[in-house]
């Protein structure tokens, strides 16, 4: 056994030694990512010990009384765990379905338009709202949706209905969210898409159109799946922060006005709402439970699309 195994290691050694030796030059340009993630995203993994103490400022981190799991109890037992929870994950689910079926869709018609400068327009139209802060897009919902001097409401006005309170009554606001996510996000996701279909074979267009084939055959044979790795890639990725709300759209958008949290609030706003309050235990416990069940996602995701097609799994 160990005269065969011993020159399969050597190899794999000396393989991992020659890589190292002829690129160390690339390898090198990770260094500034590999510092940033070990000192803001590993040396501080050592405060998740805060979710199982009663964490007082005082006594610090290691001289607070140890809880055990009373924090994760706490949290699971309170009648905010199921609204914050459905709302996360609702919102989650909703959210990658229609990234991923109109970020295709766009770059589909993106890549119809056939004027290079028409495209190169209509590219940079839809990334800009990117661009903007959570913040700013927070005050242009806010002129539209003004109770008073909105402009929603005063188009209502126009035609002689009376004016809605927006930010009293919380039925409107999953659809108002979905909006504006789907407003700011899907420019630069069809982006992605849309270069995903300049890198398809262009010849199998030419083949296609000369066998007879219209519009919708071709895209739906040869554009959709040029676009199926990329969408099962960033689908994988985004199930594994299916429980991470983005704060900015759940906390700017709504104004944090209490009377919407049965459909505004998600995990996010209410950690935010704990650490204003004091409550490190709490949130720590909340903020790791996101964290492992992010992972157990991902690796379940995985391994069912790698059962499926595992040339489109990620790992």
């Amino acid at each position: 056994m160990k005269t065969n195994t011993m020159p399969g290691r050597a190899l794999r050694k000396n393989r991992i030694l020659g890589l190292t030796s002829e690129n160390w030059w690339l390898l090198a340009l990770t260094l500034p990512g590999l510092i940033y993630f070990f000192i803001w995203h590993y040396l501080p993994m050592f405060g998740l010990v805060i979710a199982f103490k009663d964490y007082t400022y005082d006594a610090g981190i290691f001289g607070s009384e140890w809880v055990g799991f009373d924090n994760f109890k706490f949290f699971f037992t309170s009648n905010d765990a199921w609204r914050i929870t459905r709302n996360t994950v609702a919102y989650a689910a909703v959210f990658i379905v229609l990234t991923a079926v109109l970020g295709a869709l766009v770059a589909i018609l993106l890549n119809e338009v056939k004027s290079r400068a028409a495209t190169k327009a209509y590219q940079t139209i839809m990334i800009l709202p990117d661009f903007l802060s959570w913040v700013i897009v927070g005050f242009i919902t806010y002129i539209f949706l003004n109770p008073a001097e909105g402009v929603l409401n005063q188009v209502l006005a126009m035609f002689g209905v009376e004016g809605i309170d927006w930010y009293i009554n919380p039925n409107y606001w999953p659809y108002i969210l979905t909006f504006v996510n789907m407003w700011k996000t899907i420019g630069m996701t069809s982006i992605m898409y849309y270069a995903a279909l300049l890198g398809a074979d262009q010849q199998l267009y030419e083949a296609a159109t000369i066998d007879g084939a219209n519009g919708l055959q071709k895209c739906w044979h040869i554009s959709v799946p040029a676009l199926v790795p990329l969408m099962t890639t960033l689908s994988i990725l985004a199930v594994g922060r299916i429980f991470r709300g983005d704060f900015g759209l759940f906390y700017q958008i709504p104004r944090d006005v209490g009377a919407l949290y049965p459909t505004t609030d998600v995990i996010d706003t209410y950690v935010y709402r704990g650490l204003r309050q004091g409550d490190m235990g709490i949130t720590s416990a909340v903020g790791f439970f996101q964290s492992f069940v992010g992972v157990i996602l991902v690796v379940v995701t995985n391994m069912i699309v790698k059962k499926i097609d595992p040339d489109n799994a990620l790992f």
